[in-house]
């Protein structure tokens, strides 16, 4: 089995990988960093995604309807086996200038993988850059 690995190091690993793999609209890097029987809840009044399948299907359902994306990762904050990241992206969503800003809490197994996802997140109808102070912006 693999080595433990440090909460800050997993956070980092999980936004590199959605960071590269959304803007390549590939869902294999993402995927990777889920535990097999993950929960991941996208948006607070959706159902839950479980499991890799269901990371993946996530993915490769919204990878369908996007086009261009370019996305911003923060700094991860971390707290125990805990880890928050806010994202900014800009895209073309559906056929239509999006910018979408979110934040995901995350838990890890001692392994690095997410065992836990809850995002919230906003809806823009164009694409705009990052405001000045935040974790993406000067």
């Amino acid at each position: 089995m693999g080595k433990d690995v440090s909460p800050t190091e997993a956070a980092r690993t999980w936004a590199s990988a959605w960071k590269e793999g959304c803007e390549a609209l590939d869902a294999d890097p993402i995927v990777a960093c889920y535990s097999p029987d993950a929960v991941f809840s996208t948006e607070p009044f959706r159902e839950p995604y479980h499991g890799r399948q269901g990371v993946r299907a996530y993915t490769l359902r919204a990878f369908a309807e996007e086009r261009e994306p370019r996305v911003l990762m923060s700094e991860p904050i971390i707290h125990g086996d805990r880890a928050s990241v806010s994202w900014w992206a800009t895209l073309i969503d559906e056929g239509q200038d999006a910018t979408l800003a979110g934040t995901s809490v995350l838990r890890f197994d001692a392994l690095g993988l997410v065992v836990e996802q809850w995002d919230t997140w906003n809806h823009h109808s164009a694409r705009v850059d990052p405001p000045e102070g935040t974790p993406f912006g000067g």
